[in-house]
C-alpha cells in the first residue's frame, strides 16, 4: 500500500473517530515505565509507548557555570538516533530530527524550571553540577517526543548526585550519595498529529508518515504550559490550539500518575 493510500485510509478512520489499532483519537497506546535499568547512570528510565521504546540516562559532572548564571547548575540534553531503532535513521553527525528531539525535551524541562539549578551550585562562579540527559531510542514506532520526555523526567526523578572529592576535584561516579536531584515539578509532553483536519494523540509510525502537522505541548501539574513545538508543514487553527491545551492538561495528569507510581 503506497503512502497516498495509507493516508486516505487513516483519514477515513479518523473521520469516524477511529484508529487502525482500535484506539480513540485521544488515547495513548499502552505505556510502560522501568526505573533505573542502567546501573552506571545517576538515574535512568526505559519507557515504552506501544512498540516505541526509549532508554534515557542521567549523568552528572562538575563544570564551570555560565557567566550570566554564575550560581546555577546547567542542563544539557542529547539524543542519538540509531538505525537499530528505525532504518530511516543514519549513523554519523546529529541529524535535524535528533537535534529537534533533544531541543524539545530540553525546552519542556528547562522552561518549567523543573530542576532547581541554584541548588546545584558548589562554588559560585567556579563550580556547579552539570546535568546531562542522554536519549537513546531503541525502537521507533512513532511519537518519540512523548516517550523521550517521559523517560527524561522519570530518570531525573530517580537520579542521585554522585560523590564529589573537592580536594582532588574529582567526581566519584561509582559512589552515589543519598542526595536526590532537586526537582520542583514534573513536566510532561503530549504530542498531537493532524491529518485532513482531524486531530489525534500519540501517532504511530504509520500515522506519522501520513499526518500533515504535529503539535507538542509540555504541561505542569498546575495546568501551566511550559513549552510548545509545532512540526511538519500543516497548520493548527487558534481554536484547535486552545482546545488541545485543555486536552494536553488532562492527558498530563494521566502521565504524571504513571510517573508517581513508577
Amino acid at each position: 500500500m503506497g503512502i497516498d493510500s495509507i493516508k486516505a485510509y487513516m483519514s477515513e478512520l479518523l473521520k469516524k473517530g477511529q484508529r487502525e489499532d482500535g484506539r480513540k483519537v485521544f488515547d495513548y497506546r499502552k505505556i510502560e515505565i522501568e526505573v533505573n535499568p542502567l546501573a552506571r547512570a545517576c538515574g535512568s528510565a526505559r519507557v515504552r509507548i506501544g512498540e516505541t521504546e526509549v532508554l534515557v540516562g542521567v549523568k552528572m559532572d562538575v563544570a564551570t557555570p555560565y557567566p550570566d548564571s554564575p550560581d546555577d547548575g546547567t542542563l544539557i540534553v542529547n539524543a542519538e538516533l540509531i538505525p537499530l531503532a528505525n532504518p530511516d535513521f543514519e549513523p554519523g553527525p546529529p541529524s535535524p530530527q535528533s537535534v529537534e528531539l533533544a531541543r524539545v525535551v530540553d525546552r519542556g524541562i528547562r522552561e518549567s524550571g523543573a530542576i532547581d539549578t541554584a541548588k546545584l551550585c558548589i562554588k559560585p562562579k567556579e563550580k556547579v553540577w552539570c546535568v546531562f540527559i542522554d536519549i537513546y531510542p531503541m525502537n521507533d514506532d512513532g511519537n518519540l517526543l512523548d516517550a523521550a520526555a517521559l523517560g527524561a523526567i522519570v530518570a531525573l526523578k530517580h537520579a542521585y548526585l554522585p560523590k564529589y572529592d573537592e580536594k582532588e576535584n574529582k567526581v566519584l561516579y561509582k559512589e552515589l550519595t543519598k542526595e536526590k536531584l532537586p526537582l520542583t515539578c514534573l513536566p510532561v509532553m503530549t504530542t498531537f498529529g493532524k491529518l485532513d483536519g482531524q486531530v489525534f494523540l500519540d501517532a504511530s509510525r504509520r500515522e506519522e508518515r501520513s499526518y500533515d502537522g504535529r503539535l507538542s505541548i509540555a504541561t505542569l501539574e498546575n495546568g501551566t504550559i511550559s513549552a510548545m513545538q509545532k512540526g511538519e508543514a500543516g497548520t493548527f487553527t487558534e481554536k484547535e490550539v486552545f482546545e488541545l491545551l485543555g486536552t494536553a492538561i488532562e492527558k498530563g495528569k494521566e502521565l504524571r500518575g504513571l510517573i508517581k507510581k513508577a
